[in-house]
């Protein structure tokens, strides 16, 4: 008897300790102030060029993003840290915008790399040090016509909200572990990750590009858990058991908790 209530009260305690980690996070990260940039776009209606990506989310149709994205210029992508992250967008003082359109939101899941042969205010849009988005084609002319092909817009960040649990697609080999992780709800981006096997302790992961982290370590054989911070809220949430003991490359592994 003493031993089942013992085990019952770790089960509580642990159950407890989940819930608060992953308590909301809205009441912590609100909606940014509106900002002045621009934004063009980039693929057809079929938003077939925005699959893959510098974020590495691949199928965007398949991973839940599908076509309200953007590539972002690489003062706000930051190096990858801001994968994952969602902003309301709004056409501004253009005779190209739709009226009554307030704002579409998009998920930040790709890089628009400078293009130096360009001027900055001629074709050049996603040169440092300017903030600019290249949303997807689908995604632009929900607020402006297609044929403008650049208008002012007003942005601000704001909380991803995601129906789903955390999703982690596995790459790498035997000796290193390289993870996607992809459907992040609440500031949707990613600072830290750690990885634990069942035979481990919690091992320190790197951030390798874009929305992936990796952990040079033998890890086969082991369920998997793992310990994520926000970038943005500095909340930390754990994922117990994500991936069974005989998980494999390739596939992708998923878990009920989430930022919100």
């Amino acid at each position: 008897m003493a031993s089942s209530l013992r085990s019952w009260s770790l089960c509580f305690l642990m159950a407890s300790i989940l819930a608060i980690s992953s308590k909301s996070t809205i009441a912590n990260f609100q909606p940014s102030p509106w900002q002045l940039a621009h934004a063009t776009f980039y693929g057809d209606e079929t938003a077939s060029e925005t699959m893959g990506g510098a974020c590495g989310y691949g199928n965007l149709f398949a991973n839940g993003y599908g076509t309200d994205t953007a590539a972002l210029s690489s003062t706000l992508f930051n190096n990858g840290y801001a994968c994952g992250t969602c902003y309301q967008i709004k056409c501004f003082q253009s005779p190209w915008c739709y009226s009554g359109v307030t704002f579409t939101t998009v998920t930040a899941t790709n890089l628009c790399p400078p293009n130096w042969s360009q001027d900055s205010n001629a074709g050049g849009w996603c040169n440092p040090p300017r903030v600019h988005f290249d949303m997807s084609k689908p995604a632009f002319m929900k607020i402006a016509q297609w044929q403008a092909g650049i208008v002012p817009v007003m942005y601000r960040r704001v909380p991803c909200g995601r129906t789903d649990g955390l999703r982690f697609s596995f790459q790498g080999n035997g000796y290193w572990l390289l993870v996607y992780v992809m459907n992040v709800g609440g500031g949707g981006d990613i600072a830290n990750m750690w990885v634990k096997g069942s035979q481990t302790g919690w091992i320190s992961m790197t951030h390798n590009w874009g929305a992936s982290y990796q952990a040079f370590a033998t890890l086969g054989g082991q369920p998997l858990s793992f310990r994520i911070t926000s970038y943005t809220t500095q909340e930390t949430i754990i994922a117990w058991n994500v991936a069974p003991a005989n998980w494999q490359v390739g596939l992708t592994y998923g878990t009920s908790l989430n930022f919100h």
